[in-house]
């Protein structure tokens, strides 16, 4: 499972012009599910998203975490983040989980969020989405948890 991870001062997902998800200071989170992960790769993605130190202290340096600000989460499925992009000039999303386990994944992975962090935003799974965001920094990193992690 991966999930690129932006520090954000905001962010904010738009479906057909409305808005079904928004957060102010926090991580804007793009999660791409793989062939193989399941319920145990997302809550493991989760502990590692809710945990990361890319918040600055008092030094400004990346010690804390998102669980320490108690910024927002913005969780948006993105398969296109699994394509094989090694040769050619087209992806190839062989490597990308089926949709149903894609949808069945994602869900767990919000599930467990908002039970276990206070302001959590989500996209809309298979939609055609707009994303915008304000990154922080900016502060980008790519996080991978392989299945049976």
């Amino acid at each position: 499972m991966i999930g690129l991870l932006q520090r954000v001062r905001e962010a904010r997902v738009s479906v057909e012009g409305r808005e079904v998800g928004a957060i102010r200071t926090g991580l804007l989170v793009l999660v791409g599910v793989e062939k193989g992960d399941d319920e145990a790769t997302a809550a493991r993605l989760l502990e590692r998203l809710l945990g990361y130190r890319v918040f600055g202290d008092a030094q400004g340096r990346m010690n804390r975490s998102l669980r320490d600000v108690g910024g927002g989460l913005l969780l948006v499925s993105q398969f296109t983040l699994v394509a094989d992009t090694r040769k050619g000039a087209r992806p190839s999303f062989s490597s990308a989980a089926p949709p149903e386990t894609g949808r069945r994944v994602f869900e767990h992975l919000v599930d467990l969020a908002r039970r276990a962090h206070t302001e959590v935003a989500t996209g809309e799974f298979g939609a055609d989405m707009q994303v915008s965001l304000v990154n922080d920094g900016p502060v980008t990193f790519w996080l991978q948890v392989p299945p049976g992690a």
